[in-house]
């Protein structure tokens, strides 16, 4: 019944058709404009959340400001002459609209003369992004020209930092996208070696991309989750690299069953038969796996599992409706100049059958090495360091960054991030001497009020994100609490990354938990059995331990990173596990179907010559796109693509490879308990058909006895 969409011309056509006719829709239909420009959020459980909703309603919610950072070139202290010139710069910026200090205030200057402070407040409203990126464009220009020869004059503070966020994706999706469809084509040609048949999988996957990103569009402000560009970066990446996946597995399987059906149209439909079944519950364990970030505690998780599990739903469509019907009306000719033909050998899978062949030889002793140099792996990250920084998130720093360096020279290192601390406003004076005695505080200064709250903005020596950092927010909040009569909330830069640490580590725990239990459910729906899930699910474990070890290792021996982000973790670990999954799928369900006429060691060997090809393909198309994430210059994301890559690679070349055919044939047909697929095909696992003497894994090997008598028809 559903091979039906491809069982003539007509049905074809009209299938592609159809589906045109709906992407055309999707783009017609106008959407909102995402306004979600930072990455991270929290839910409202934590201080730093309750204290911005708190801020939005004081008068000056939408001000925004930012500081400029004079110094000289040669990091000399600052001359009588250079400290004069400072009037000039803020001028300078007054001229534009900014507000500093009058005229007649002093300039400040740090007590080693090595830098010299002009805070000033933006004319553009806090909310509006675009504004203030551009008017922090100008002003960083007009203080720069107006510093004299050998004076440096820089902006920082909350304003630049979120225009130089904002500047990493200006563009970025773009870039990122030319470079991964670059490399999806390039891997496409070398794997089909023919000039036309990488460009179908590549126009279906490009259109589909597109396609899932208006989805989200149109879904998101629906729905009322903000999607982030860090989440629409991934998501690229990810429905390319899935969908590219799912096109290799069936047009795999398509070649094969040309070389034993006569009409196209019958082998496409034996095809998407037999590969239908592996490509939604690859692409479904993946939905199940991000939906699961719907229920975490960081808000950008939330819109990266939106975004990405309506990615993988087209993938998944296009792989099933849109890929077959465009293959099927072009035909054998597609392949040229391999062009399978009826009653050929397949020239694909000597190497994996003999390599599976040599582990089913020595099963145990090949397993165990395997999983040692996994394991070995893994424990590089003895002494892992979790949490970045404010001035380490970017791989290239922006001025924000390098001014703010500049700042930390002559004046405590929170000052482009007061902690903002709100109390009841019949206590702010008392609360704010008692912060200004607080040991690492600089000043305390109530600086606004609202409705019987006030704000306190609290300047300490430490630098957002760093372990002092932490423990100070932490004793902060704590001594606060102990006067409850302040009903003190604390907040900024410094508390987020706190609450950031508090909620990764419980959205790590619920994702982890949560996606162990669904990828057991669906392999044991998939392949009835309670054995092979339970060690496939330990295989993509051991994956990803030993992938982020080595990552680790790479972190900070090679690229220089001091910690791993507190979003890498998580998002390695749930596209590792959901997408190391997919290759076992692969694997196992060829090895199940080959089980019911060959018996059990027989159908993994058959399935490692039928698949190695296409899975070893799927996997370096996959690493090599998850890589392409750095090209964007966040480190969290140039972690994610090394750790995924990586993991992928081991997945692919050594998990899938050697250690669950090892498995399996140290199991035999108990892999498969409580079911047993040789019994079904009058075996009872009592009898293993032999070998093939085609080293190449004939097809004969992976088609069911009836098909051999149609291919001679």
């Amino acid at each position: 019944m559903y091979a039906g969409i491809v069982k003539s011309a007509k049905a074809a056509w009209i299938t592609l058709l159809l589906s045109l006719a709906v992407v055309i829709g999707l783009f017609a239909l106008p959407a909102q404009e995402n306004e979600a420009s930072t990455v991270g959020g929290l839910s409202d459980k934590y201080q730093t959340t309750q204290v911005n909703e708190l801020l939005e309603e004081f008068p000056d919610a939408q001000t925004s400001t930012a500081l400029i950072v004079v110094s000289r070139e040669d990091g000399g202290e600052l001359t009588d002459a250079d400290q004069a010139a400072i009037a000039d710069i803020n001028a300078a910026a007054t001229e534009l609209g900014a507000v500093g200090p009058p005229p007649q205030v002093p300039p400040i200057v740090s007590e080693n003369n090595l830098v010299g402070l002009v805070p000033v407040t933006l004319k553009a409203a806090a909310d509006d992004g675009d504004a203030v990126a551009a008017e922090v464009e100008s002003l960083r220009g007009s203080i720069s020209d107006a510093a004299p020869e050998g004076i440096k004059a820089e902006l920082t503070g909350g304003a630049a930092f979120t225009a130089d966020l904002a500047g990493v994706f200006s563009g970025a999706n773009f870039i990122l996208l030319t470079v991964t469809a670059g490399v999806v084509a390039l891997l496409l040609l070398i794997t089909y070696r023919s000039p036309w048949l990488w460009l179908v999988p590549l126009a279906v996957v490009a259109t589909i991309e597109q396609a899932a990103l208006k989805v989200v569009d149109l879904l998101a402000p629906v729905v009322g989750i903000d999607v982030d560009p860090s989440a629409v970066g991934i998501t690229s990446v990810l429905v390319f690299g899935a969908a590219t996946n799912y096109a290799l597995l069936l047009i795999a399987r398509y070649r094969e069953e040309l070389r034993i059906h006569e009409s196209k149209y019958q082998a496409m439909g034996k095809a998407l038969t037999r590969t239908r079944e592996a490509i939604i519950a690859s692409g479904g364990t993946v939905i199940l796996a991000l939906l699961v970030l719907l229920f975490t505690d960081t808000l950008s998780y939330r819109g990266l599992g939106f975004s990405a599990a309506t990615g993988i739903v087209l993938a998944i469509l296009s792989a099933l409706f849109i890929l077959p019907a465009a293959l099927v009306l072009l035909g054998r000719k597609l392949f040229w100049p391999f062009v399978p033909k009826v009653g050929d050998a397949a020239r694909e899978g000597k190497f994996w059958g003999k390599l599976g062949e040599a582990t089913a030889r020595a099963p145990k002793r090949i397993a165990g090495t395997a999983v040692v140099v996994l394991l070995a792996a893994g424990a590089l990250l003895f002494n892992v360091q979790i949490g970045l920084s404010e001035n380490e998130q970017f791989t290239e720093k922006p001025q924000a960054v390098t001014a703010a360096e500049t700042l930390a020279e002559g004046f405590p290192a929170g000052s482009t991030s007061p902690v903002i601390v709100l109390v009841n406003s019949d206590s702010a004076d008392a609360a704010a001497e008692e912060l200004a005695a607080v040991e690492g505080v600089s000043s305390a200064d109530v600086v606004s009020e609202n409705n019987g709250v006030s704000r306190i903005d609290v300047v300490d020596q430490y630098e957002p994100g760093t372990a002092e950092a932490n423990a100070f927010i932490e004793d902060l909040r704590n001594d606060l609490a102990e006067t409850p009569e302040y009903e003190a909330l604390v907040s900024g830069e410094a508390a987020e990354r706190v609450d950031q640490l508090s909620a990764n580590q419980h959205d790590l725990t619920l994702v982890v938990t949560s996606v162990i239990i669904l990828v057991f459910l669906v392999l044991f729906v998939l392949l009835r059995s309670l054995v092979a899930p339970v060690l496939l699910v330990a295989s993509v474990l051991l994956t990803f331990v030993a992938s982020t070890g080595i990552s680790w290792f790479l972190f900070v021996n090679v690229l220089g990173f001091p910690a791993l982000d507190t979003l890498t973790l998580l998002y390695s670990f749930i596209f590792l596990v959901a997408l190391g999954v997919d290759y076992n799928i692969f694997l196992t369900t060829r090895a199940r179907e080959n089980a019911v006429t060959m018996g059990t060691k027989q159908g993994m060997l058959s399935a490692l010559r039928s698949t190695g090809g296409v899975i070893t393909s799927a996997g370096i198309l996959l690493a090599a796109v998850f890589a392409v994430l750095g090209v964007l210059p966040l480190v969290t994301l140039t972690q994610v693509g090394i750790t995924v890559a990586i993991g992928v690679l081991l997945d692919t070349l050594v998990v899938r490879t050697v250690i669950v055919p090892a498995l399996t044939f140290i199991l035999g047909d108990k892999f498969w308990w409580p079911s047993n697929p040789a019994a079904q095909g009058g075996t009872g696992g009592r009898h293993e058909a032999p070998a093939s003497s085609d080293d190449s894994g004939s097809d004969s090997l992976a088609a069911p006895a009836g098909a051999h008598r149609a291919s001679t028809r």
